[in-house]
């Protein structure tokens, strides 16, 4: 930093009319920048996450209500809340789990297109889509527990009347 002062022949009252920055400063700023762009995404993530799962219980409930004469005859004849609970719980994950193997195989796609088009390598994490695999299937149970448990409460008697 001297020596460039004296360079550029700056006084002692003087401002410096350069910057100095050296490797660490620089790592520094792109781990920040890199941290911001994560947590953006992973709000993006999380948004989308919400929106999914959203779906889901509105599409279960609406499957709940249209079938609540068969569900009133399921329970009628002795099936007890929990199989009721379970099979829309199991309809609900299989919903969101076939949504995520969708997803996977188009940003697999998508990638390789992308990778080859830029000319940089691709390589699969097989971790990585295992657990977006796994987390597509826990919004599954997450939002399909309540249209399940609404169904598994039914009244059989209220439900076979219902038209």
């Amino acid at each position: 930093t001297q020596l460039l002062r004296e360079l550029r022949k700056l006084s002692d009252t003087d401002e410096d009319n350069f910057n100095v920055l050296d490797t660490k400063q620089l790592a520094d700023t792109l781990s920040g920048t890199t941290k911001v762009l994560t947590m953006l995404l992973g709000a993006v993530a999380a948004v989308s996450l919400l929106v999914g799962g959203i779906g889901i219980m509105n599409i279960m409930l609406v499957s709940v209500t249209e079938r609540t004469r068969e569900i009133g005859l399921r329970l009628a004849i002795g099936a007890l809340e929990r199989e009721v609970l379970l099979q829309f719980l199991i309809e609900a994950v299989v919903l969101a789990a076939l949504g995520g193997l969708i997803g996977i195989v188009l940003a697999t796609g998508a990638s390789i297109g992308l990778s080859a088009l830029m000319k940089v390598p691709y390589i699969f994490n097989p971790g990585v889509n295992l657990l977006s695999f796994v987390f597509s299937a826990g919004i599954g149970v997450l939002f399909g527990y309540f249209p399940a448990r609404r169904a598994a409460r039914m009244d059989p008697i209220d439900a076979l009347r219902h038209e």
